[in-house]
């Protein structure tokens, strides 16, 4: 049997996505208890970094530890694919060391090259177009304040049309909720991403310029950085084309009362978001960010835990 790859939430049937935010909520409940499960003892998960990180590393470490499983967090410019070793090449390779690869990398291209020539499942921990796992735990803090079924919830996503707005864009058309996207003309998302959910016939998702009218009702607001890691040559440019696209309390009056507010972090406070907004009653960031563990918890269960 071939290994299973994640990649992208379209790598979950919709019914295989919400049984793992279910696990998810159990496991975090069962977090240090000694009922936990531990289906990774005696397997090893590689851990692949080819940006910095802080969530992404310690929450999979942690989590691969809690399962059983043995961690091996590995930097691309101490290994032969940092000088050029083909991705076919590697693949092979750590088939034959490990039983999974969570890769933090660039271009989704080298995902998509790698996980064809692997024997073991792999795990996009974040590129470019995607970052489905950040969505994991973003669904599952939804679920923890909003109720456990998303169907007919508002998203008001604000800013970059990048790789959070692009599987924002897909759990959308996966959990059958409504996404408004306000993001300037030339940040938009990717036109063919946009397709794909909007021809699912699921969820409702459009993209407009302004931010009042993509917050008006909603129940979770959430945005990104303006530049990302890689996009340092373009932080003045994007600032400018950004300045209108800020999450502040004005934002936040005119969603649902009820409203959270999401960010994956780290967060530039009076940039993206304003300081009372993500430290304000409303934020969810901290709950979100610990919910990045349990729910890759609940991932790697699913991927590995009857491999």
């Amino acid at each position: 049997m071939s290994a299973r790859h994640f990649l992208t939430l379209r790598d979950l049937r919709g019914d295989e996505l919400v049984r793992l935010l279910d696990r998810a909520e159990e496991l975090k409940a069962l977090r240090g208890r000694a009922e936990h499960p531990r289906p990774l003892a005696g397997r090893s998960v590689g851990v692949l970094l080819e940006k910095a990180s802080t969530r992404t590393r310690i929450s999979f470490e942690v989590g691969i530890h809690e399962l059983g499983g043995n961690a091996l967090v590995l930097h691309a410019r101490d290994m032969q694919i940092g000088r050029g070793e083909p991705l076919s090449d590697t693949a092979h390779i750590l088939s034959g060391y490990l039983h999974a690869l969570v890769w933090r990398t660039f271009g989704h291209d080298r995902l998509e090259t790698f996980s064809a020539h692997a024997r073991i499942s792999v795990i996009n921990a974040l590129s470019d177009d995607h970052h489905p796992c950040q969505l994991l735990a973003d669904l599952m803090t939804m679920r923890e304040a909003l109720g456990p079924s998303l169907a007919g919830r508002r998203v008001a996503w604000i800013g970059d049309g990048n790789n959070m707005a692009h599987s924002w864009i897909e759990a959308a058309s996966i959990l059958d909720f409504e996404l408004v996207l306000a993001c300037p003309e030339a940040y938009a998302p990717k036109p063919e991403i946009l397709a794909a959910a909007q021809a699912s016939g699921r969820g409702r998702v459009r993209v407009v310029r302004d931010v009042a009218e993509a917050c008006a009702g909603a129940h979770v607001v959430t945005t990104d950085v303006w530049a990302s890691m890689g996009q340092e040559d373009e932080a003045e440019a994007r600032r400018s084309a950004f300045a209108s696209y800020l999450v502040d309390e004005a934002a936040m009056r005119v969603a649902d009362p009820r409203a959270i507010f999401l960010h994956c972090l780290p967060a530039h406070r009076g940039e993206e978001v304003a300081a009372s907004v993500i430290d304000g009653p409303q934020s969810r960031v901290w709950q979100e960010a610990e919910n990045r563990l349990h729910s890759q918890k609940a991932l790697l269960e699913l991927l590995l835990g009857g491999a």
